[in-house]
Formats: C-alpha cells, sequence, structure tokens
C-alpha cells in the first residue's frame, strides 16, 4: 500500500546476556518473528549484527548474534536498539505512511489530515485534525503521507 522506499524500523532491544556464551535476552517489539531468524542483519548503533540461531523465550527470544561470543561482551550490548529495512509487504500499512496524510471517504469528500495514531485494542485509530477518529480498519487505499481512502459507516463523522 506504500511507496518504494525502505527505512529503517526498530524492531527489538537487547535487554541482558542469557548464559556464559553470548546469547542475549531479546525484546521483540514486532510481530514478525522472522525479523530473528537465522541470517537475517539487524543494524544498531554498535554496528550490524547477524543472526546465528533464535528461540522462544517466555514473551522474548533467546538470540545468539555472530559477533557477541562471551558473556562480558553479551554484557556491552545491554538496552541496544536493533532495527532493519521495512519488509516489503503490500497487506501492511505502516504507521510513518499515514501522517500528514489527507483523509477522504468513498464519495471524495474530504475529512481532515492525519495528526495522530492512537493505539487501541480493537483497531489503532487515524487522530484527524478535524477530531475525528477513524478506526484502522476502514481505510481502503494509502498513498503514503499524501491521501488515504477510508469506507466508514455512516454516521461516523457526525
Amino acid at each position: 500500500m506504500s511507496g518504494a522506499r525502505r527505512p529503517t524500523l526498530e524492531v527489538g532491544r537487547i535487554v541482558k546476556a542469557h548464559g556464559l556464551k553470548g546469547q542475549v535476552l531479546v525484546d521483540l517489539w514486532t510481530d514478525r518473528s522472522e525479523r530473528l531468524d537465522a541470517g537475517t542483519q539487524l543494524l544498531s548503533e554498535l554496528g550490524v549484527l547477524v543472526v546465528i540461531s533464535s528461540a522462544r523465550h517466555q514473551d522474548r527470544y533467546i538470540v545468539t548474534f555472530d559477533r557477541i561470543d562471551s558473556r562480558d561482551e553479551a554484557e556491552r550490548w545491554r538496552g541496544v536498539v536493533l532495527s532493519a529495512p521495512r519488509l516489503d509487504d503490500e497487506s501492511v500499512i505502516w504507521i510513518d505512511d499515514l501522517f500528514g496524510a489527507e483523509v477522504v471517504d468513498a464519495d471524495e469528500i474530504v475529512r481532515g489530515v492525519v495528526v495522530d495514531v492512537e493505539a487501541n485494542p480493537a483497531s489503532d485509530l487515524l487522530v484527524l485534525d478535524s477530531g475525528a477518529l477513524v478506526p484502522l480498519t476502514f481505510v481502503i487505499d494509502v498513498v503514503a503521507n499524501e491521501r488515504i481512502v477510508v469506507d466508514v459507516p455512516e454516521g461516523l463523522f457526525e
């Protein structure tokens, strides 16, 4: 649904060392667990890391990276944020593509400009400069940071 650019996104953080051989506990901030598949490269302020292996551990992951081979080295990476390029997935609406976009309904009526996205358990909400809140489930087309077409139930904007 978005353009061709592929910025990096923060995908997780190394929480702490795990064991004596350099494994670390990673808090993954995305539902895309393939970010920790063997061979995946992750970026950080300390350089590139390549995943050797990973295993789910409660709500986190125990990960072995190529450059971390001791507990002392693992401790040096504590708290480091991990980033990766955006995945090519046309079914995903990227939050950063929504800001500043003009929202129009199915009748081509302009309903406002996106100024924020609010987390909500049922569906995240577009917050428009008009004060309207639009659930993301009603988004049918996105042109990154320019235009969002929504198909909403009657009365949502009233």
